[in-house]
């Protein structure tokens, strides 16, 4: 059984609390979103999982495994079993498709060049990409952007991951072809996911469950009916902006 434990996690920057005694579970398999406004400490809550940020108080548990101050050497094997999709995609500019795709393949792994090979092409052809191997970051749209960058997350089999507002800034069109793969993964590969985001109505296309935040606090917690059916204010307010702001894009 695979999961992903947070027990009381706290953060703080230049004396501003950003997260209080969090406690998350991701389960096997499932995908959970984390919700809530822009600063509301989402994003600190996965670089705290990857262990890019040091929490100040509280534990992370992998597998059944307390990586809490663990250093780097430590963690690496444990980074392997994760992919991260990043707001901004983090290609390589100077790298065409291909070569970014295999960064990581090159890294971590010591596989010839024709396993490479083989390996960008499954993971390009999984995000509807075949063919780009050439061509470079300059001349992909947004879109495309965040799925080679998602090919390149899931070269290495991951178990988890980690997607930091994967839809922002793109079309709707595009958000529904991103949601697609992240349920895919999950269907297919049998990933669980951890999904921040601040966008609603995309949230609602990829959750099995929700952890709403407010001022670095877990407000609610719940399936998509609980939260649609929650009395809170907060929650009601953010749910009617998100899905207009969605319809409005």
């Amino acid at each position: 059984m695979h999961m992903i434990q947070l027990i009381d996690i706290s953060k703080e920057f230049d004396g501003k609390q950003v997260l209080k005694n969090v406690s998350l579970t991701l389960n096997d398999g499932e995908t959970l979103v984390i919700l809530g406004r822009s600063g509301c400490g989402k994003s600190v809550t996965l670089k705290i999982i990857l262990r890019l940020l040091e929490p100040d108080g509280g534990r992370v548990i992998i597998d059944g495994e307390d990586i809490t101050g663990y250093r780097e050497e430590r963690m690496m094997p444990i980074r392997k079993r994760m992919g991260m999709l990043f707001q901004g995609a983090a290609l390589f500019d100077s790298l065409d498709v291909k070569e970014n795709v295999a960064y990581s393949l090159r890294e971590h792994t010591r596989m010839d060049e024709q396993q490479i090979a083989d390996k960008v092409a499954e993971a390009l052809s999984f995000v509807e990409l075949s063919g780009s191997e050439r061509l470079m970051p300059s001349e992909l749209s947004g879109g495309m952007k965040k799925r080679v960058a998602l090919a390149r997350a899931i070269a290495l089999d991951p178990k988890y991951m980690f997607y930091d507002e994967p839809t922002t800034g793109l079309d709707p069109l595009t958000s529904r072809k991103i949601n697609e793969l992240i349920k895919k993964l999950q269907s297919e590969h049998k990933v669980s996911s951890i999904v921040v985001t601040h966008e609603i109505a995309n949230a609602f296309q990829v959750a099995d469950r929700f952890a709403v935040i407010k001022d670095g606090e877990i407000l609610l917690s719940g399936t998509a009916d609980e939260i649609k059916g929650s009395k809170m204010k907060f929650v009601q307010d953010f749910i009617k902006g998100g899905v207009i702001s969605y319809a409005n894009q």
